[in-house]
């Protein structure tokens, strides 16, 4: 797993609410945190320098999608952010085929879902259907379909909704109705609708399942499915748009499983 450390100008971030203010030492106490339970996991985590130029580079996951040996390198679909794919891209490059996103497609990979060997891409804010289309070509060399959903509400897909396991969906009812729900049905896996936004959106490590602390009873409905939950604070980044999955890029051995 790849992580980046939080920027000296992470207050600058881009949200929705620029009235939340935002503790940059305490977003670095609860980043740190974050990869200790990562690693207490059993996964191996490389942290990147902090770009202290980028407000919101600790969001790596919207730089690049990891489709098995390739991975494409995105172009986020805010302008100010395409500075922070680089140092990704060349990381990735030491063990995986990069490719690079050409204008005018965007996309963040927040907006990407893999279901075993599909791609849910929500069309959103930030990722377009030319985004889409780039990455279905990556795709395709690792064996994967590309699927298009529309992001009806909240920043990204991955938003509303993200994988607790390889079979179960978490899900915002808030934001995601039947209509929302029917590529994801026919998928095969079992669907979970979370009492609090913020559940939504889990970090699944194998058995284990990283929540969110602002989402307690999120967190109690999947020990309920037998998993072993740990609880992270990562209130500081919710305050930024953020998320679990938003702080890191997974990438998988061969062979084994990732969201």
């Amino acid at each position: 797993m790849i992580a980046r450390g939080v920027s000296a100008r992470y207050a600058d971030c881009l949200r929705g609410d620029a009235r939340a203010r935002i503790d940059v030492a305490a977003a670095r106490a609860q980043h740190a945190a974050y990869v200790a339970a990562v690693r207490a996991a059993g996964v191996r985590v490389d942290v990147l320098p902090a770009d202290d130029a980028s407000p919101d580079a600790c969001f790596l996951e919207d730089t690049a999608v990891i489709t098995g040996a390739h991975a494409l390198a995105t172009r986020p679909g805010a302008p100010s952010r395409r500075a922070e794919v680089e140092p990704v891209a060349a990381e990735l490059a030491r063990a995986l085929t990069v490719h690079r996103m050409e204008a005018p497609a965007t996309l963040d990979g927040g907006d990407v879902l893999r279901i075993d060997a599909r791609l849910f891409v929500g069309l959103s804010s930030r990722t377009t259907a030319e985004g889409a289309d780039a990455l279905a070509r990556v795709a395709a060399l690792d064996g994967l379909q590309v699927i298009r959903v529309a992001v009806r509400g909240g920043l990204h897909l991955k938003s509303a909704c993200s994988l607790a396991s390889a079979s179960l969906l978490v899900y915002d009812p808030g934001v995601m109705g039947d209509e929302e729900l029917v590529p994801f049905r026919a998928s095969g896996v079992e669907l979970l609708p979370v009492a609090e936004p913020a559940g939504a959106n889990v970090l699944a490590l194998g058995p284990v399942v990283i929540v969110s602390a602002a989402a307690p009873r999120s967190a109690e409905a999947l020990r309920a499915k037998g998993l072993d939950v740990r609880v992270v604070d990562v209130g500081e980044f919710h305050k930024g748009d953020g998320a679990l999955t938003c702080l890191s890029l997974r990438v998988p051995r061969a062979g084994h499983w990732s969201t």
